[in-house]
């Protein structure tokens, strides 16, 4: 295993868990873009695809999950959790995540190797 790697995992572990126990703690989400999380749990989803086609380790099979199930914990948080969501203010959200799903979605399908599910959507 690269130490490398795995260092990057566990920050990134680490700072997804100090944003969900903020989230917990305070009981709000405010000052977080939920558009944001929401790429993030798509780019997730997208990107470990191969999860259920490729095994690799059970270290890199449960990060996977793990990303996948945290980054969807955050979204729900956000968009379900009665105290949490009335703490958003869309207002404020003003990202445009639409235009870069659809512009990825099209460089996706222009630019790949092999014209296959798991290679355009990864």
């Amino acid at each position: 295993m690269n130490i490398f790697r795995f260092f990057g995992d566990m920050t990134h572990l680490i700072s997804i868990l100090i944003l969900l126990l903020k989230i917990y703690a305070t009981k709000s989400c405010s000052g977080i873009s939920r558009k944001t999380q929401e790429l993030y749990a798509l780019v997730f989803l997208a990107r470990y695809l191969d999860l259920f086609t490729n095994f690799v380790s059970v270290y890199n099979h449960v990060m996977k999950m793990v990303f996948i199930a945290s980054s969807l914990a955050i979204v729900w948080c956000m968009r379900r959790h009665p105290l949490v969501r009335r703490s958003y203010d869309k207002d404020l959200d003003t990202f445009r995540h639409y235009f870069l799903v659809g512009g990825s979605f099209v460089l996706a399908l222009l630019w790949h190797e092999k014209f296959t599910f798991l290679e355009v959507t990864t």
